[in-house]
């Protein structure tokens, strides 16, 4: 059987986001709304057409050229939009209709409603669902045979009308010959003056056809997002899936309603998640990881048995079995090595560190190369930067840095070398070498006391 087609109506401004980005570019969970949408018409649907028209252009930038794109220039209404397509699809076949701000619709339930659609043997089958508030909705009228008669947009609906609780979900299934006959005749409303898809229906029941309805158990799943507060229910539920997923996979969990994973973060299992996690992007998370309370990683990659308490990692590595964290921040560029400690208050730039080597607290590195088994002690410093440009420092492997030293690049620790506490080193240290930079101390006998009584004065 020749697979369907899928044409997504993408038009829309969305006022009430108070957005100046198209509606259906807000994400949930790192993905715009309209890409769960076109990937739920990819798994059944042969080619996707999408109707464009506020924003278009920054559409077509973040799809490229994977699909079709049909330009609404007039938004008046969905008939309209649907119009628009009509040259560049098939002539026969089927043709699933769906809204590009129903991010929740999943591929499963579009196979029903095509499944519903071929048993039924109709021109056009809607996809419904029954709501206790059905304010807002289209209802659905069926006649006293269950097919359905006509959708009435709530606007227009009398009193009676507004009590039906099946409403239009606004995604359909078409027969393609059926609607390339009979949409092109469709008239405007004379009220709003916009094409509606649903006065379609009657036209095609008038020419002898039935239209079917599959109603949903759930409503949500299948309802367009129209403001924020919708947005962040959507979000929500789209979190739910993700997290249960990974859970059922072997993640483990500690609170699933505060842990935020992004849609395509991979996470392997026996890793513990703990509160307030937040993964991002293109992470990867290895097996038997501990994540958290407390940490963003943002389009990293954490190999096994990595531990990461309340830090945040960008576009970074880390090998396994190393620690980072509390309080670390890895910037973009960032590699470490293989049982490595990052510790608090450290703050790593563009720089590889090695195998086994502890840059345990309160330490800068930028732009360095940091050999296997390095010891910085707390306050080191690397300064990568004269003012105008970036400079590397490369600290060769089983170095030494006291606390409290400054390691002004460019720069070459040798192997071994040891730096002493308080350092500012200018110059490369050779192998084995120690260097010293410090003033001279000098020790004043008994003058402590003049300045102690001169501030208990004040």
């Amino acid at each position: 059987m020749q697979r369907p087609w899928a044409v997504i109506l993408a038009a829309g401004e969305g006022t009430r986001m108070h957005s100046s980005m198209p509606k259906v570019l807000h994400p949930l969970c790192g993905r715009p709304m309209l890409w769960y949408v076109l990937q739920a018409a990819r798994a059944v649907t042969e080619q996707q057409l999408v109707v464009v028209g506020y924003g278009s252009e920054q559409i077509k930038e973040y799809f490229g050229e994977d699909f079709f794109y049909v330009e609404q220039r007039e938004r008046l209404g969905t008939g309209h939009a649907l119009l628009q397509t009509l040259a560049r699809l098939p002539q026969t076949g089927e043709l699933l209709v769906l809204c590009g701000d129903t991010p929740l619709l999943q591929a499963e339930i579009l196979q029903r409603l095509l499944e519903h659609h071929r048993r039924a043997r109709t021109a056009a089958t809607v996809l419904t669902a029954e709501m206790t508030d059905p304010s807002g909705y289209g209802r659905v009228l069926r006649d006293h045979n269950g097919a359905v008669r006509e959708i009435v947009e709530d606007l227009h609906a009398t009193a009676a009308q507004q009590a039906v609780r099946e409403i239009n979900t606004g995604a359909y299934c078409f027969d393609l010959a059926a609607l390339k006959r009979r949409l092109p005749s469709l008239s405007a409303n004379p009220e709003k003056k916009e094409y509606y898809l649903t006065d379609l229906l009657p036209l095609l029941t008038a020419e002898g056809h039935r239209v079917e309805a599959l109603m949903l158990g759930d409503a949500f799943p299948a309802l367009g997002i129209n403001d924020r507060a919708q947005l962040a229910r959507a979000t929500a539920c789209l979190r739910e899936r993700i997290n249960g997923q990974l859970m059922r996979e072997g993640v483990t969990m500690l609170d699933p309603a505060t842990t935020y994973i992004d849609w395509g973060v991979k996470v392997g299992r026996e890793t513990v998640i703990y509160p307030q996690t937040i993964l991002e992007g293109a992470t990867e998370v290895g097996e038997g990881c501990l994540l958290g309370p407390g940490t963003h990683l943002i389009d990293s990659i954490l190999k096994d048995a990595v531990t990461c308490r309340q830090s945040t990692l960008w576009e970074s590595t880390v090998e396994e079995g190393a620690r980072i964290g509390p309080y670390a921040y890895l910037r973009p560029g960032s590699v470490i090595g293989p049982g490595a400690k990052i510790g608090d208050f450290v703050e790593i730039k563009n720089s590889t560190i090695g195998r086994g080597s502890k840059i345990p607290h309160l330490s800068y590195v930028g732009d360095a190369t940091v050999g296997s088994g390095v010891n910085m002690g707390a306050g080191s410093i690397v300064v990568n930067y004269d003012g105008r440009h970036k400079h590397r420092t490369n600290i060769e492997e089983g170095a030494f840095i006291g606390c409290n030293s400054n390691l002004v690049a460019p720069l070459t620790i040798g192997a071994k070398a040891f730096i002493g506490a308080g350092s500012t080193i200018t110059r490369h240290v050779p192998p084995g070498s120690l260097a010293l930079s410090r003033s001279p101390q000098q020790v004043k006998e008994g003058l402590a006391r003049r300045f102690l009584e001169h501030d208990q004065e004040k």
